[in-house]
């Protein structure tokens, strides 16, 4: 962590300001406009008064560089024992929501991922220069962290502002110099990690470095090696990453392609996902990032023109395969990333898609077959990455890792197979392949393509674990997870969806995002103003701020597993419909047809929906309410007989009701 100028608040109120403003130009990465010149100039003069009283007891810092957002923090200031987070809005005379949402941002930032701000009161403040009074208030939330609410104050009440919020602050004063040596340990979403990747931050600058989380460095060291290799011996390789929901697997697959975006050099990688909503949402984010990059630079960027080059960076699989369905030639591409690659589609259902849809009734390869085939075009060398999650296939037709380990052996003898031991757990059912593929094909073993820890949920990393348990119908294990995870990572139960509503409002801070997420088979919410079949944009949802009435922020429409696989929120409301019932001693899976309910029997389509609910259940970082509705008497589909096992059941394993 650096600023673009840091020292003493002593020596900041005796150095003469234009010496300041000299070392911000000077260590600024870009040209400096005169905007942000006189902006400088306009914060150093209003911050020299307030700071005199504390001369000597503290530290300051211009342009706080905070990694995982990739954004800057105008100025940090400690005093004694706090740390004041001040966003300016030079000119401005209101205070917005959404520059206060900022502020919080940065000390929430400082709160949960830089280790010597654990234990630190952070108080975030917004000054709005122009202001003539603020509604002037330093209180501390009800979350008792340390991070108090965000003040509005004019340059005038900036003094009265540190002196008040001195008050909440204990413990001994703050070293700055070890304070900003401290460990940075950020746990991305995949969007802020795909646009710092793709604005050339490293995935070390991204990752946790702790004992308790393997560095996602290992894994990423571990690939690229095997690319160089094969490259260097002319070799072909897929290689197979896998790990729990969260733990970082996209993560280390944009940090492959983001290294290799350079389309005339032989490593030129392409990161490809069968997950729509999340190709979607990763190129808009991307295109909105570089474009507002580009305009802090002075860049007038044409949107169309970098929504282009996002677009070869990040694909949709199936457009790969189409692609190549038609040109016989070697993809340009030796390095491919395949995300979710447990979902690619089984002989059968790719049989049938290209006779109903492309026009080809004797195409008889599954998807993974076909797409190792069109690397293994490439006369000299290729390597494949595929990135697994264990149970998370939810839908018909995904073959799961088994079937890409079939084609190896079946096909492709030459290729070697680069695997981690951990692919041989029951949850990505791939052990009787890989025990036949090692009789035909070099198989390499590599703990370093496993990732057993979330980083998703970077208050319990459990929570996997947790959900696990629950779904399989241990509850001596879930309860004995839900202890070591509660205290960090609250989980409530309620039977009201309003009291869900008020509940996930009340723990957001700051832009932290949260939404109702609920299954693709959860027909008989509409009473709720739940209805799974509205169509809704996964973009909008996923990206824009509170003040549109399309963002999950709204909490009118909801997501389904197929909208929030791979991607997740802060806070999530999940509302459990009678699709997935408790019996005495297991699920009893459902669908809804026509009028009512009907029973699933095949195994299979009772896999997709438990993952379904897996992926529900996996998807929020901090925490998350469980929504069972009491049911309806009245309403045969909605029997509160098919609603109170399950309330009862996730109250049996100790989560508390609201």
């Amino acid at each position: 962590m650096n600023a673009y100028y840091s020292t003493s608040l002593a020596e900041f109120l005796n150095t003469p300001d234009e010496a300041v403003l000299g070392k911000l130009v000077e260590n600024s990465l870009f040209p400096i406009e005169l905007d942000q010149r006189n902006a400088w100039s306009q914060q150093i003069e209003l911050l020299k008064e307030p700071l005199k009283p504390w001369s000597g007891q503290g530290h300051v810092f211009f342009e706080f560089v905070v990694p995982r957002m990739g954004r800057r923090i105008d100025v940090l200031v400690i005093v004694r024992n706090a740390i004041f987070v001040i966003e300016f809005k030079v000119g401005e005379s209101h205070f917005t929501r959404h520059a206060l949402d900022q502020a919080w941002d940065y000390a929430l930032d400082l709160k949960n991922f830089h280790e010597p701000s654990h234990s630190a009161t952070i108080v975030p403040v917004l000054v709005a220069t122009e202001a003539r009074q603020a509604d002037f208030q330093v209180t501390t939330s009800h979350h008792n962290d340390g991070v108090l609410f965000p003040v509005k104050a004019t340059p005038a009440q900036i003094a009265d502002c540190i002196q008040q919020a001195l008050i909440f602050a204990d413990g001994a004063a703050i070293n700055a110099s070890e304070w900003l040596s401290g460990r940075y340990k950020p746990t991305p979403t995949i969007v802020e990690a795909a646009t710092a990747l793709y604005g050339r931050h490293s995935v070390a600058d991204l990752s946790r470095s702790d004992a308790d989380a393997k560095n996602l460095s290992l894994t990423a060291t571990a690939v690229d090696q095997l690319i160089q290799k094969a490259r260097l011996n002319r070799e072909k390789a897929i290689c197979f990453i896998t790990g729990v929901p969260g733990a970082g697997k996209t993560l280390v697959g944009l940090d492959i392609a983001t290294k290799h975006m350079d389309a005339k050099n032989e490593l030129h990688s392409v990161y490809l996902s069968g997950n729509g909503p999340l190709v979607k949402i990763l190129c808009e984010a991307l295109t909105r990032d570089e474009v507002a990059r580009g305009r802090s630079r002075n860049l007038k960027l044409r949107v169309g023109e970098v929504r282009k080059a996002v677009e070869a960076f990040i694909q949709n699989v199936h457009h790969f395969r189409d692609a190549y369905l038609s040109d016989p030639r070697a993809p340009s591409d030796h390095v491919v990333i395949f995300d979710e690659a447990q979902r690619a589609w089984t002989m059968e259902q790719t049989t049938t898609f290209m006779a109903r849809k492309k026009g080809r009734p004797n195409f008889n390869r599954s998807e993974p077959e076909f797409l190792v085939s069109c690397m293994d075009r490439h006369n000299d060398w290729a390597v494949i990455v595929c990135l697994v999650g264990g149970g998370q296939e939810i839908n018909t037709g995904e073959a799961g890792i088994g079937e890409w380990l079939a084609a190896i052996e079946r096909h492709f003898p030459n290729w070697e197979v680069h695997i981690s031991p951990n692919l041989t757990d029951s949850e990505y059912a791939a052990a009787d392949a890989i025990h036949s593929l090692q009789n035909r094909v070099k198989v390499v073993l590599n703990e370093d393509l496993h990732l057993a820890v979330s980083m998703r949920s970077f208050r319990a990393e459990h929570v996997s674990a947790f959900v696990k348990h629950l779904l399989d119908r241990e509850i001596a294990s879930a309860k004995k997870s839900l202890a070591s995870i509660c205290a960090r990572y609250p989980i409530a139960v309620t039977r009201d969806l309003s009291a869900a509503k008020r509940w996930l409002m009340e723990k957001a801070r700051g832009s932290e995002r949260y939404g109702i997420v609920v299954s693709s088979q959860a027909e008989r919410l509409k009473p709720h103003a739940i209805n799974v079949r509205s169509p809704m944009d996964p973009v909008h949802w996923f990206l824009d701020n509170k003040d549109d009435v399309r963002s999950s922020y709204y909490l009118e429409d909801v997501a389904t597993e197929f909208h929030v696989q791979g991607l997740e929120l802060d806070w999530a409301c999940v509302v459990w419909d009678a699709d997935l019932r408790s019996g005495p001693s297991d699920w009893s899976h459902h669908q809804f047809v026509g009028n009512k309910w009907q029973k699933i029997n095949k195994a299979e389509r009772q896999t997709y929906l438990k993952n379904a609910y897996r992926v529900l259940l996996t998807r929020a970082r901090q925490g998350m309410v469980i929504v069972v509705p009491a049911g309806d008497q009245n309403d045969p589909t909605r029997d509160p007989a098919f609603y109170d096992p399950i309330f009862e059941y996730l109250c049996q394993i100790g989560l508390p009701e609201i």
